[in-house]
């Protein structure tokens, strides 16, 4: 918990692969001006699958990763060629990430967090479907070393030559929000000077799209209308849009950013998590523990609530998941909330499941420097039971003192962050 003497931690630096490619300018470009990242599913055949379309990442190579300063001062075990998705996405935003801040390859007092639900998740599915239909004859020796979740911190610590702490936070769709909370305490404890800490998953996947299809969770109405499927808060929403990508972030305390000169988009300033304990994939309708969580955020943040100007909503695009958030936040600012803007960044990107919170605090963190918040688009017939300031369809130039990132998860948990204006 952050106190009045502790150093402050900021972002002062940002890599991307989102289902825009790679880079955070074509990121912030797309969401700025409200494109759809969804697409109809081509990486497989869809068509037995009620649900047909993902926003998945164009292709990505290891040749799309920026060189840093001491690359040729590593010599680098990882072979790319044996990387998951997800650990191929953390590298790539990860050296983009660390080449925006100014840092170089072998820094000292430098470690890794990152969020991932599923990790290797791609490598399971294809080394098991050669398991049982071809009696295994092609499973690699990695396939459990590259499939684990634990696995994608340790590739992008390879690749940066970064020897400090290498954790994976796996909890679901709050994944990579907990890593970044857990990644500024680090810092303000003085356990880490620096942390590459956001979140990556690799899951465009027939299994998973088979297996949300079961759970009813995405969309089945729009497969000839791909661009329109993920609408939160919008009366025709049907489900989310399965996403995937890598959202990766430098924290650091603010005055070792400065002594490097290094630029600062926005200060990590509070966090809070709670679990409703209710129910494996639904949200407490009464959402208690919902507003506990942001409760917790805002007062650590040491800041009243009065002067948070933006909300990121989890925003899944699922019937109830929006109804109760866009409650429990109407709940949150009272009297003052319709008067807070904000937006869901899954109506252009769909949900990169554990990734989706460091998406939303880049796509946060890029509003607060750049005095711009992005929209949510397909918001065309807005729901009664969503009754907030959705930024409907247009960008809106603002500038705000602080946003709030909130995020939603299976298994009850709920987290949130608070980011400054620098």
């Amino acid at each position: 918990m952050p106190t009045s003497r502790s150093p402050r931690v900021v972002i002062s630096g940002i890599g991307v692969v989102s289902p825009f490619g790679v880079g955070r300018e074509r990121f912030w470009t797309h969401v700025r001006t409200g494109t759809s990242g969804t697409r109809a599913i081509t990486s497989f055949d869809a068509s037995p699958y009620p649900c047909r379309v993902a926003a998945a990442v164009p292709a990505v190579s290891i040749e799309d990763a920026l060189p840093l300063e001491g690359d040729d001062d590593v010599e680098s075990r990882a072979d790319p060629r044996r990387y998951s998705r997800a650990a191929l996405f953390g590298v790539v935003a990860g050296r983009e990430a660390w080449h925006d801040a100014g840092l170089r390859v072998g820094e000292p007092g430098a470690g890794v967090v990152i969020g991932s639900g599923g990790g290797g998740i791609d490598v399971g599915e294809r080394q098991y479907e050669d398991f049982f239909t071809q009696a295994g004859r092609h499973v690699t020796p990695y396939a459990i070393a590259v499939g684990i979740c634990g696995m994608v911190s340790s590739e992008v610590s390879i690749s940066l030559g970064l020897r400090g702490i290498s954790h994976v936070l796996s909890c679901g769709c709050t994944s990579s929000t907990d890593a970044i909370g857990y990644a500024a305490a680090l810092i303000r404890s003085g356990d880490s000077d620096v942390v590459l800490s956001g979140g990556t998953d690799g899951c465009v996947l027939p299994g998973m799209i088979f297996g949300f299809s079961r759970m009813r969770a995405v969309s089945t109405r729009y497969n000839d209308r791909p661009a329109e499927a993920s609408r939160p808060f919008d009366a025709g929403r049907d489900g989310f849009v399965l996403g995937e990508g890598a959202w990766m972030v430098v924290l650091e305390r603010e005055d070792r950013a400065r002594a490097r000169g290094a630029r600062a988009y926005a200060v990590v300033e509070g966090y809070g998590s709670t679990c409703d304990a209710y129910h494996r994939v639904q949200m407490d309708p009464d959402g208690d523990e919902i507003i506990r969580c942001l409760d917790l955020a805002v007062a650590r943040s040491g800041r009243a609530r009065e002067t948070i100007g933006y909300v990121n909503y989890h925003g899944t695009s699922t019937q109830l998941n929006d109804a109760i958030e866009s409650r429990c936040v109407r709940r949150f600012f009272g009297r003052r909330a319709d008067a807070v803007p904000g937006s869901s960044t899954k109506s252009m990107i769909g949900h990169p499941q554990g990734a989706s919170g460091a998406a939303g605090v880049v796509a946060a963190s890029l509003a607060l420097s750049r005095g711009t918040l992005p929209p949510t688009i397909n918001l065309v017939d807005p729901d009664p039971a969503c009754d907030m300031d959705f930024i409907p369809n247009q960008a809106r130039e603002a500038r705000v003192e602080a946003a709030l990132c909130n995020c939603l998860g299976f298994g009850s948990k709920n987290s949130a962050l608070v980011l400054g204006h620098v």
